[in-house]
C-alpha cells in the first residue's frame, strides 16, 4: 500500500510540475521546436531544471541508501549500448513529440484539461506500444524450418 501511496504522490508532483511549467499545452511545446517563427524557449529551461533536480537527487539518493524505500534494491539499466531500436525509438518519440506537441509525460496530465486531441494522443500511444511489443515479440520468434 505504501508503494502505491509513494508513485501516487511522485506522479502527482510530476504533473504538477508539467503543468505548472506549461508544457501540457500543445501550442507551447510546438513553438519551442518553431526556430524560424514564433520560437519560445522556455523549454530548454525546463527541460534544464529538471536535469538539475534530477542530478542531485540521484547524488544523494545512491551517497545514502543502499535500496530504495519500497523496493530490495535499485532497477538500473545495464545496457550501455547505442542500437537501432534505441535509435529508433528516440526517432520515433521525437518526431511524434513535434508533430502532436505532447510527449506522454505531459499529455497524461493534459487529459483533465479537455484538449479533444489529447485523447486521441493518449490512445495513439497506447496503440503504439501494443504494436512495437507484438512486433517485438514477432520479430524474437524463430524462423519456422
Amino acid at each position: 500500500m505504501n508503494k502505491l501511496v509513494s508513485a501516487f504522490l511522485i506522479g502527482g508532483i510530476f504533473g504538477l510540475g508539467i503543468a505548472v511549467s506549461g508544457m501540457i499545452n500543445p501550442a507551447k511545446v510546438l513553438n519551442f521546436f518553431d526556430i524560424a517563427g514564433t520560437w519560445d524557449p522556455s523549454l530548454v529551461f525546463v527541460m534544464g531544471g529538471g536535469l538539475a533536480v534530477a542530478f542531485i537527487g540521484y547524488r544523494l539518493v545512491f551517497s545514502r541508501r543502499k535500496a530504495p524505500v519500497f523496493e530490495s534494491d535499485f532497477a538500473l539499466p545495464t545496457k550501455r549500448t547505442i542500437d537501432s531500436q534505441l535509435v529508433g525509438g528516440a526517432a520515433v518519440f521525437g518526431i511524434g513529440w513535434g508533430i502532436a506537441g505532447f510527449c506522454p509525460g505531459g499529455a497524461i496530465p493534459a487529459l483533465g484539461l479537455g484538449y479533444s486531441a489529447t485523447p486521441v494522443f493518449v490512445a495513439a500511444v497506447i496503440a503504439g506500444i501494443v504494436v512495437a511489443r507484438s512486433a517485438r515479440a514477432w520479430l524474437a520468434q524463430p524462423a519456422a524450418a
